[in-house]
């Protein structure tokens, strides 16, 4: 790739199709690139660096991991038909999402207890995200303060992610202390009341906060803090009593209802000046529609990467459904089975605007901290990049379904209408078959 190109001068976003260059000419210097980002070698990397419980809290999921599987099932059977001589030389790949414009459709999903994965936990995260202006979300289930983070990403576009404990004093401490630390929306997880049966980590009781690590981000806030000086509990002396005290008003098993959202939402609005409400977890549509009418102002289809439901829908088959019904009335973003460029053009195709990624970055932490966060990220960005060029795109916006091959689908019942709606029907084996991936 010619380093001196003309247009990378003229483009509104970077070059990002440059780290591939960078790589291939590192051998010149004496030098290797980092690692493998191919998603398959990265969590085998990931696995030789991480302890037992690090790798089974990253790794798990629900059940038989139905779930898991189905999310990366429903990628192949979209296909994507590429556009020849088109002029993306002047590709744009940045989008904006709540008035921020940003890189490119991808931001750092939120996943807790980091410092399981590396011990600056959170902080290096944070940091790439903001040198790469891609959006950093922070889960409530942090193992660094908020304030920590914050200061971490600078500048950086940033949401703060909600698990919202049934204590309302505790969760308008948190909302406020993300609100004055820079974080622009406030994104609730539906689906995590409690976690999901996950079989290595329940065999191996690998629980990190009733260890006493990773609770950092409750132990921090003053509310919590007067919560266990009432319980009679010194979270110095007495780490894990602490770390399972903060852990149980998060994932307390006692869920939440549509019925107290409108508490949730008033109290954000006030407490930040009317920054967005989004719920996370919607897989279907009338939770969708409901969504939009009690006024979220954006939702994320995910199913927590098949972590919490074991044999639940496949997150892109609900993506589609989704985008059909609320697609103009509301900001639509996509979680799970993310692993690369081509996966975040089929999600934008298919109606999202915007992708998160996770467990990508999460083995790009365990293995080399912060530089293996930037190695794994500047890499997808440069696969985007270069999707975009070859594939013919020039801005993410023309990125929509006509990117995707319509096959007949010989099985299907209905009008002309319904037979071409999808690129293959799904015809997922009635035999689970394995995959790391």
């Amino acid at each position: 790739m010619d380093p001196n190109n003309p247009n990378k001068n003229k483009r509104s976003t970077p070059e990002y199709a440059l780290y591939q260059r960078e790589n291939f000419w590192k051998p010149n210097t004496g030098e290797v690139p980092p690692f493998n980002t191919e998603p398959g070698k990265l969590e085998e990397l990931a696995k030789e660096k991480l302890t037992q419980g690090g790798w089974y809290y990253a790794s798990s999921n629900a059940g038989q991991s139905y779930t898991h599987l189905a999310n990366r099932q429903a990628f192949y059977r979209h296909k994507i038909i590429p556009r020849q001589l088109v002029d993306t030389n002047l590709r744009d790949t940045s989008t904006t999402i709540f008035g921020h414009k940003v890189s490119a459709p991808i931001g750092f999903a939120p996943i807790g207890i980091n410092k399981i994965y590396n011990p600056a936990g959170e902080i290096p995260v944070a940091t790439v995200a903001k040198e790469l202006n891609l959006p950093y979300c922070l889960s409530t289930a942090g193992s660094n303060p908020i304030e920590a983070v914050a200061a971490a990403n600078g500048e950086g576009p940033r949401f703060y992610q909600l698990y919202m404990p049934h204590d309302d004093e505790l969760t308008i401490s948190l909302l406020t202390r993300a609100h004055k630390s820079g974080f622009t929306a406030c994104i609730l997880t539906t689906d995590t009341w409690q976690l999901g049966w996950r079989h290595d980590d329940i065999a191996t009781g690998n629980y990190a906060f009733y260890r006493g690590i990773g609770a950092d981000l409750g132990l921090s806030d003053p509310v919590f803090k007067q919560r266990l000086q009432t319980a009679g509990i010194d979270p110095v002396k007495q780490p894990k009593e602490a770390g399972a005290m903060w852990i149980d008003n998060v994932w307390h098993g006692r869920a939440h209802s549509w019925e107290k959202m409108p508490w949730l939402i008033k109290t954000w609005k006030e407490i930040s000046g009317g920054k967005p409400f989004c719920l996370k977890g919607i897989q279907s549509v009338d939770d969708a529609k409901r969504a939009v009418d009690i006024g979220c102002d954006g939702i994320v289809v995910s199913n927590h990467a098949g972590r919490q439901v074991d044999g639940a829908i496949a997150s892109l088959d609900a993506l589609e459904k989704i985008v059909a019904a609320v697609g103009d009335k509301t900001y639509i973003m996509y979680d799970s089975g993310i692993r690369g460029a081509s996966d975040v053009a089929k999600a934008l195709a298919l109606g999202a605007k915007f992708v998160w990624v996770g467990r990508l970055w999460v083995w790009g932490l365990s293995i080399m901290g912060e530089a293996g966060v930037r190695h794994v990220m500047k890499s997808l960005l440069a696969d985007f990049d270069i999707f975009m060029n070859v594939a013919g795109f020039q801005n993410v916006e023309q990125i929509d379904r006509s990117a995707l091959g319509q096959i007949l689908c010989r099985f299907c019942r209905g009008t002309q209408a319904d037979i071409f709606a999808e690129s293959y029907p799904k015809g997922y084996g009635l035999i689970a078959e394995r995959s790391k991936l």
